[in-house]
Formats: structure tokens, C-alpha cells, sequence
């Protein structure tokens, strides 16, 4: 039986114009947002695109970044980032996007710490 089995959070892919329309920032200011880790992306058809669910009220969720440093620290890529976040954590019990949505940054990165 394979205990591997994730589901994935269903989200929509923004580009970096869809970024700038959704934040109300520069170009330049959203790939800094996503340079200093508040966001994180994916090529996509050639296009850079971010998780729509890593935004709140049009903002980066608050403790992305902090997540996104541990998990590189820890030597993921982007996508593995991105992949962790979105697909249940079996310690969890759900995708850890999702635990951070609902204010659990504590129990995510302290699984994530134990990854690797």
C-alpha cells in the first residue's frame, strides 16, 4: 500500500502581471517580493507563476517567508518548496499551505525542520 498518496490544494497560478494587478505594485516590487522569499514561484509555460493561496487580502500570506527560508535552508528548490506546500504533509494531515492559512506556522516549520 503506498502511504505516498498527497493531494494537491486546488489554487489558480498567477503571473507576475496578475501580481502586479492583485498587489497594486511595481514589477519590480513583486519580483523583489518573491527575490526576498515573501513569495515564491514556478515556471510555468515559460511564465514565472505564484500559488494564488500564498496571497491573503491581496497581500503574501504573512508566514510564507519564514517557511520559505527554512525549506531552503534546508537545500529545496523552488518547486520542491512549493510542492511541500501544496500537497498534504502526512504529519499534518493536510497540506501545510493549508496550516499556515489558518495560523499554524509553528507546527509547519517545526515539521519542516525535520525534514530531509
Amino acid at each position: 500500500m503506498n502511504t505516498d498518496i498527497t493531494s494537491p490544494v486546488e489554487t489558480d497560478w498567477l503571473a507576475v502581471p496578475d501580481l502586479v494587478a492583485t498587489l497594486g505594485e511595481s514589477v519590480g516590487r513583486v519580483h523583489r517580493l518573491i527575490d526576498e522569499n515573501y513569495l515564491i514561484g514556478s515556471r510555468r509555460n515559460g511564465a514565472l507563476m505564484v500559488p494564488s493561496v500564498f496571497l491573503v487580502d491581496n497581500e503574501p500570506l504573512s508566514s510564507l517567508r519564514g517557511t520559505i527560508i527554512v525549506l531552503k535552508d534546508l537545500g529545496f528548490s523552488d518547486d520542491e518548496v512549493i510542492d511541500w506546500l501544496l500537497n498534504t504533509e502526512p504529519l499534518m494531515g493536510q497540506a501545510p499551505i493549508t496550516s499556515l492559512r489558518a495560523g499554524r506556522k509553528s507546527e509547519v516549520r517545526r515539521i519542516a525542520r525535520t525534514l530531509i
